[in-house]
């Protein structure tokens, strides 16, 4: 397809605003980016859309232009629907720079819309010999019907039967009987470790084939992916490119899908802002939950959410796939950098948080070097809502400490002064258990000895002479001299109870006790 023809769509109104010289460039496909550096999902020849929100000065546009001219994409069109205002000039700047075509996208038009018109202009051109399979799926695009009836479609235009899972392996349409959900898990996990895609993978029932279909953040873990039985490798090539089509298609319906969560979520931002202020009342927060369908009479499960090193936006949509088969309304905003959830309990929390576990070992292997933490907690009604999310974000700082590069917690597995200890910040964490306990350790240092395993035990002993000499295998006296000589490096009585949880606190800052 022309990029002038896309141009020239009368009902996108977009507007070109440098390379006026390229309009006959033609493109393949449409790519939404939300990373800085998508060059991975990209193999020259598209049409990349992105929102300005996470472009905000002239490094970032120039350092993304150049990365998207190097990848030979054809064409960068600029949303502006997320900062309310014209294409910033630098970004235009940058894009004459390198030769690559700028055109802004207007408010009125969603990305989903533009890449809709694309696909339908690409099957328009699509030979003749496929051209009825290709109109009957358009037609099933076009016909309001959904997901279920494009694949439905697609399968009996390809005469095999075809399932669309998510990253997690959930389920979310296909034909016939659906795989396993062991099946699905490994076909998941075959999915995130791979190179390229389309890829085959045998099976006793016979090979599928594994296709991209959309990813909302550019990252694979919020993806959702095609299978079709067999090995498409060895169809024939009008029969391959209608598989190839279908993928696209279904990119296009979840394009549908996220526009629709996009929607139900603008009432999250606000009722979780008031739900972190000082200012809400139980009154106001039932009005807002009540008017968002949760049940008056049910607990409210809070999430709190991060992931350190990922992409912008790759937390929310993370978070919304892990709460897809959690009861509804499901409610996800992210508020300062950090993402959270609400949704009606229907179940234990701990049951819940072991559910998410499984969705989360599922996409752990692609975080690469990120790290996603969770928490969670359960507010018994609006009045606790506020310090539910206090405990979700606290249980989800508790879990950021555990090894793996993802770990889910819920505030009722955590001893409640841990859930007290994860409100401090870092630094003053640092530096209380350094004061106390840098004197012991520099002793221990110097002289080989175990004045800090000593005092951990004697600790956990709750102060027991006979216990704790017990346990450590020494003579009464000898631990009184380790005792005695700790109370004269720290300035603390071990005998004095306050004294004792200043030394306990400030080893579990320095030393994790009592993390685990």
């Amino acid at each position: 397809m022309r990029l002038g023809a896309l141009l020239d769509t009368p009902e996108l109104g977009l507007t070109l605003l440098t390379g006026e010289s390229a309009l006959d460039r033609e493109f393949g496909r449409v790519f939404q980016a939300t990373l800085q550096d998508p060059t991975r999902y990209l193999n020259g020849g598209e049409i990349v859309l992105c929102g300005m929100r996470w472009l905000p000065g002239p490094a970032e546009a120039e350092e993304f232009v150049g990365v998207l001219a190097a990848a030979g994409v054809v064409a960068l069109g600029a949303g502006t629907a997320e900062v309310g205002g014209p294409v910033p000039e630098h970004l235009v700047e940058s894009c004459r720079r390198v030769g690559l075509p700028l055109f802004e996208v207007p408010l009125s038009v969603s990305f989903a819309t533009v890449t809709e018109r694309v696909i339908l202009g690409l099957a328009a051109e699509r030979s003749a010999p496929a051209h009825d399979s290709h109109r009957r799926l358009v037609a099933a695009v076009t016909g309001g019907d959904g997901l279920p009836a494009l694949v439905s479609a697609g399968a009996s235009e390809l005469g095999v039967d075809c399932w669309v899972l998510s990253a997690t392996g959930r389920l979310i349409a296909g034909t016939g009987s659906p795989p396993s959900d062991a099946r699905r898990a490994a076909l998941a996990r075959r999915f995130l470790r791979a190179e390229r895609l389309p890829l085959t993978v045998p099976g006793d029932d016979g090979p599928v084939t594994l296709l991209a279909a959309a990813s909302r953040s550019g990252h694979r873990v919020a993806s959702w992916f095609l299978v079709a039985s067999g090995d498409i490798g060895r169809w024939a090539v009008s029969r391959r490119e209608l598989a190839l089509e279908l993928a696209p298609l279904i990119g296009l319906e979840r394009s549908r899908v996220d526009e629709a969560k996009r929607i139900e979520n603008r009432a999250a931002e606000p009722l979780l802002r008031l739900a972190l202020s000082d200012d809400a009342s139980p009154a106001s927060l039932s009005a807002r939950l009540a008017a968002l369908d949760f049940p008056p009479s049910a607990h409210v499960v809070t999430l709190s959410a991060a992931v350190d090193g990922g992409g912008p936006g790759l937390t929310q949509v993370l978070v919304e796939e892990l709460l897809a088969s959690a009861p509804a309304p499901t409610l996800v905003a992210t508020i300062d950098g950090e993402t959270f959830g609400l949704f009606p309990a229907h179940d234990r929390l701990g049951r819940l948080a072991e559910t998410l576990r499984e969705s989360v070992r599922a996409v752990e292997p692609a975080l690469g070097s990120a790290r996603l933490s969770v928490g969670l907690s359960r507010a018994p009604d609006a009045a606790g809502l506020r310090s539910g999310l206090q405990e979700a974000r606290h249980a989800r700082t508790l879990a950021a400490l555990s090894p793996g590069r993802a770990a889910v917690l819920a505030g009722d597995e955590v001893a409640s002064h841990l859930l007290l200890l994860a409100a401090v910040p870092d630094d003053l964490r640092r530096s209380f258990g350094e004061k106390v306990l840098g004197p012991v350790l520099a002793y221990d240092a110097a002289h080989g000895s175990e004045l800090l395993p000593t005092l951990k035990a004697f600790l956990e002993h709750s102060g027991s002479w006979t216990q704790t000499s017990g346990a450590l295998h020494l003579h009464v006296n000898t631990l009184r001299y380790r005792i005695s000589r700790i109370s004269e490096l720290t300035g603390r009585d071990l005998g004095r109870f306050a004294d004792r949880v200043d030394l306990y606190l400030a080893g579990c800052f320095t030393q994790d006790w009592g993390w685990s």
